[in-house]
């Protein structure tokens, strides 16, 4: 079975059991580690992977293709993506306006999530919006090459040590605003495949992760090197969280309510929102 996930601690912590062959009656996988961008793209243009984590934002272009999994993905509270700049003390957002700020990708939620704060925060909005990489943002706000980043991942627990000050919490403006949880990263699979055993697949990978904490250590750290032991840790306790092992009423409604917002808004595709379920 062909899967794309990031390689990130949380992704490669889920996964972990699975991808070793720890699961019973789980099929191999042939395992492609890729950027969130890049499995955004995959998803929408290419029908050749079996299961993929993509943005919750990306869900609208391949809910036809893929349905979505109630379990494997992030979505949480307090880890809502970050918008940094490299000015010491400044907190108005009306700052960004006509500013060239770097995004993780263009079909991210923390890009969704920032167009609806933006609206609403950012007088005349923003100016140039420039695509990189997750990794590469902090260093290019840093170094003055974009006026401010938008960043997701361990950027949360890192981005003091690239000098970088936060202008505002995506997430907890959405928080404040809808009192829902933040839905962030999705898993994906072939509508053509038998869903629920894949669902049960992934649901044993991460009580199996849960169950053995220490397992996926070697693992986790060979694929974020440059990460601490530290930091990683603090990245999987935040993001694979009860969510993780089942949406619920709670995630669905989450979902439901950034989508459908964000269609009424014309920033994703109209779709039939009973395709989430």
């Amino acid at each position: 079975m062909k899967i794309a996930f990031s390689p990130c601690p949380n992704d490669t912590f889920v996964f972990h059991a699975w991808v070793h062959g720890l699961i019973p009656g789980a099929p191999k996988l042939d395992v492609r580690y890729a950027d969130i961008d890049i499995t955004n793209s995959l998803a929408a243009e290419s029908n050749e992977l079996d299961v993929l984590k993509i943005s919750y934002a990306a869900l609208p272009w391949v809910l036809d293709e893929y349905a979505l999994l109630p379990c494997g993905g992030a979505l949480g509270r307090g880890c809502g993506p970050l918008v940094l700049t490299n000015q010491a003390g400044v907190s108005d957002p009306a700052v960004l306006s006509g500013k060239r700020v770097a995004v993780p990708s263009e079909r991210s939620t923390a890009y969704l999530l920032f167009r609806l704060w933006a609206a609403q925060n950012v007088p005349g909005g923003v100016g140039e919006i420039v695509i990189l990489p997750f990794h590469e943002i902090m260093p290019a706000v840093r170094d003055g090459k974009v006026d401010a980043g938008l960043v997701i991942h361990e950027a949360r627990f890192t981005y003091g040590a690239y000098g970088l000050t936060m202008l505002a919490d995506m997430g907890s403006w959405w928080e404040a605003d809808t009192g829902l949880p933040i839905p962030l990263g999705a898993i994906v699979a072939k509508r053509s495949l038998d869903l629920s055993a894949i669902a049960d697949w992934t649901r044993a990978s991460v009580e199996y992760a849960w169950a053995h904490p220490e397992a996926s250590n070697e693992y986790v750290l060979q694929h974020a090197q440059e990460l601490s032991p530290e930091v990683a840790k603090a990245h999987i306790d935040l993001y694979v969280n009860r969510f993780t092992a089942d949406l619920g009423d709670d995630g669905y409604g989450a979902i439901t309510a950034l989508l459908g917002r964000a269609a009424a808004e014309g920033l994703v595709p109209q779709f039939d929102l009973t395709k989430l379920r």
